[in-house]
């Protein structure tokens, strides 16, 4: 499905995803993903539920990138959200947020994420502290 987004484009079209800016900017920009290998990275885009990518339509570079895991059914988490710096305060970050949890086939899942910024953009979208419902066992990595 591609959707315009005045001089961008939408798209989650997982053949279209460019590896090399999303590794470009998951390890040198993206404080939650430096820790990860190229490999990891790559298996990761390549066994996600659903990617959406942002795309500048007259040069067709890909400017931003959302992830999504998911059973499928009922839950999908969301990773790896990102606009590079020069496309970034033109409310791309919101339409990308927007099409990869409403506009899709998880449109009435419980979506779960972490972050540590950008709490304003995706408090739009409904998310917020987890319920009582809701436990976490941190990463073991290095273990």
């Amino acid at each position: 499905m591609v959707i315009p987004y005045g001089p961008y484009e939408l798209d989650d079209d997982p053949t279209r995803i460019d590896l090399d800016a999303v590794w470009s900017f998951l390890s040198t920009e993206a404080y939650w993903g430096r820790w990860r290998q190229r490999e990891h990275v790559e298996r990761q885009v390549a066994n996600a539920w659903r990617v959406v990518g942002g795309y500048d339509r007259a040069s067709g570079r890909m400017v931003a990138f959302a992830r999504a895991v998911s059973d499928g059914v009922a839950f999908a988490y969301l990773a790896d959200v990102f606009v590079v710096p020069e496309a970034r305060g033109k409310g791309l970050g919101k339409e990308l947020v927007r099409v990869m949890i409403e506009c899709g086939p998880g449109a009435a899942f419980r979506w779960t994420l972490h972050t540590k910024d950008a709490h304003g953009l995706y408090k739009r979208f409904g998310f917020g502290p987890p319920d009582p419902t809701f436990m976490e066992r941190p990463a073991q990595l290095g273990r």
